[in-house]
């Protein structure tokens, strides 16, 4: 079932289009990817889900009914830019973050107190926020971004700034989220994370949806009948035996052995691979190269621009 549609969502500012009739399906309870180079179209997107803006054209639909005002009160939103108020108190602003998401005092209270005993945050509660580190400063936002038991959970570039223990608390926090009942949409730059979390993904570029999907369908049809070969016993180059059909991407030689990246034809198999290997050499391991999400993201990407892509807006 769908907890989030977007219907031909399309939004201009001036001479710029920075949506074209995008469509987007969120399944209920899942992590959604949303995934895209910078100047996408990926903040607009987000800013159209929270009614920050309106879109030009299209809508939104919320468990099946277009969305409203009183739909809102069920998002929770971290944006990229953080915004605490630097001289409160971390705990009344929180507080105040808290109530303003229609919770009561007791009941924030007690919430709060929870979440900060487990981020390690109890000993600011009465610290100014100016005070915290900036990894501190983002904990404090996811609380108050998911204090309230949001339906719908918007998270974008969550991660920024955080070192790996913090990291993977908020990872795990995320998948514990989901399975809690929550729909969780991640914008981020950072392909690893997609792989982990993500149940499925939409990739937007130059303002319209390129690719989308369930993550593990996705990386089956991006599959170039690619193997990776450890073997032994033959130093020479595999051409030398190999039908010229046969794609040596990669061979280099271990301290153990070699290994050998080889593309095969759409119509051969792993049979017909180690048929013609195993007379020449002893074959240790045999195992199918399947696209990291990463390498999905540049091919799609290069091949709607057709131009070589900006690698430094991607993160391995």
């Amino acid at each position: 079932m769908e907890l989030f549609t977007a219907l031909n969502i399309s939004k201009s500012y001036a001479a710029h289009k920075a949506l074209d009739k995008v469509n987007i399906t969120v399944p209920e309870q899942s992590i959604f990817g949303l995934l895209g180079p910078n100047g996408a179209g990926k903040t607009t997107f987000i800013r159209i889900v929270n009614r920050i803006i309106a879109p030009d054209e299209g809508e939104i639909l919320f468990n099946g009914k277009k969305m409203g005002a009183e739909e809102v009160e069920k998002i929770g939103y971290l944006p990229e830019e953080r915004g605490l108020y630097k001289k409160m108190k971390v705990g009344e602003q929180a507080l105040y973050l808290a109530q303003l998401r229609g919770m009561t005092h007791q009941d924030a209270t007690r919430k709060l107190q929870y979440w900060f005993d487990k981020f390690e945050l109890r000993g600011w509660w009465n610290r100014k926020v100016e005070e915290l580190s900036k990894g501190m400063q983002q904990k404090v936002q996811f609380i108050v971004t998911i204090i309230h038991n949001p339906k719908l959970l918007i998270f974008d570039e969550p991660f920024s700034g955080f070192d790996p223990i913090n990291v993977n608390l908020l990872k795990e926090e995320i998948l514990t989220l989901r399975n809690n009942g929550a729909t969780i949409i991640f914008s981020t730059h950072n392909m690893a994370s997609v792989e982990e979390l993500c149940d499925h993904i939409a990739l937007i570029n130059n303002s319209k949806k390129i690719l989308d999907g369930n993550v593990k369908a996705i990386k089956k049809t991006y599959k170039m009948n690619t193997f990776e070969v450890n073997f032994t016993g033959f130093e020479e180059d595999l051409r030398t035996f190999l039908p010229p059909s046969f794609h040596v991407i990669l061979q280099k030689k271990e301290d153990d052995g070699s290994i050998a990246r080889i593309q095969l034809p759409g119509n051969m198999t792993t049979n017909d691979l180690l048929r013609e290997m195993i007379p020449h050499v002893s074959v240790r391991s045999l195992n199918e190269i399947i696209p990291s999400m990463n390498d999905i993201f540049i091919r799609a990407v290069t091949e709607q621009n057709s131009i070589t892509p900006d690698l430094s807006t991607i993160q391995s």
